[in-house]
């Protein structure tokens, strides 16, 4: 199968068949859909994750019938490779050591993962239907400067299809002003199979965005948020999310994994808030 698969790739190579995009992206779906077929044989992680990776391939999707530019193409790869990197740590187990751990249950986790990294993971319980977060996440991923005081502004930048974003982040001051403002243009997938969510997210490029004055570009990434009902309670949300980020700058690495651990718990405090204060139905308004 991947053998016909690189022969037909390899047909766009052709000069009179350069221009043809449906059979650029027709070979790159096809390809995307038999790595992670072959991916997939390896160890099975847990319940949840196993179902997200099986069907969100973005580029083994139909996409649409829409024919995506290079740039495009590329920008939805990086979006599913964002998301096959945060949910392939997400589903090793092993190495975890506790951070912090809240009277309400939230707990903070890292780890190092080679060529990434420090990361951290966050797992709480939020009571509140997946449906809500999701709506808050992510259809309403601009409006998170009004809540989280962390996050300055977040604006989508362009939007591709239905579930792939670029967008820029402008994060507040941090540990009383040490850690100074930082940005972020960041590629971000978005992805809903039966009962489950799946945010992800990595640093990329985009030209109509450069370095801003003062502020010093960060990245994030591979990272995501995962949502899913809890288990015998469908009305409480299980939120876990995988952090990693390079802040970049000249910053001592016991301040940087204080300030994200911190980062992690102030979220979930501020959500919370959130999700009380703002109902679904005003939320929509």
């Amino acid at each position: 199968m991947l053998l016909a698969t690189f022969k037909l790739c390899a047909g766009s190579s052709y000069r009179h068949m350069r221009n043809m995009k449906g059979l650029r992206q027709q070979a790159v779906m096809a390809i995307s859909q038999e790595l992670n077929r072959r991916a997939l044989g390896g160890p099975t992680p847990s319940t949840w994750i196993n179902q997200v990776r099986r069907r969100s391939s973005l580029l083994g999707s139909r996409l649409e019938e829409t024919l995506y530019s290079d740039q495009e193409l590329a920008y939805l790869q990086q979006g599913e490779e964002a998301m096959q990197k945060a949910l392939g740590i997400l589903s090793n187990q092993e190495g975890w050591k506790k951070e912090s751990q809240q009277d309400n249950g939230d707990k903070v986790m890292s780890k190092v993962v080679p060529d990434v990294g420090k990361v951290f993971r966050l797992e709480v319980v939020v009571d509140q239907p997946m449906e809500r977060l999701y709506e808050e996440l992510v259809e309403r991923m601009e409006a998170m400067g009004e809540w989280n005081p962390n996050v300055k502004e977040i604006k989508v930048l362009q939007k591709i299809g239905k579930d792939t974003f670029i967008t820029h982040e402008l994060a507040a001051e941090a540990a009383g002003n040490l850690v100074g403002p930082r940005d972020f243009v960041s590629v971000r997938c978005a992805k809903r199979r039966g009962s489950t969510c799946v945010l992800a997210g990595m640093a990329t490029d985009f030209g109509n965005m450069p370095e801003q004055k003062g502020v010093i570009r960060a990245e994030h990434g591979p990272t995501c948020m995962v949502l899913h009902p809890l288990a015998g309670s469908p009305s409480k949300t299980k939120l876990t999310w995988l952090l990693s980020i390079d802040l970049k700058g000249w910053l001592p690495k016991s301040i940087i994994n204080q300030v994200l651990s911190q980062t992690q718990v102030d979220f979930a405090n501020h959500l919370r808030k959130r999700l009380e204060s703002h109902p679904a139905s005003e939320a929509r308004c």
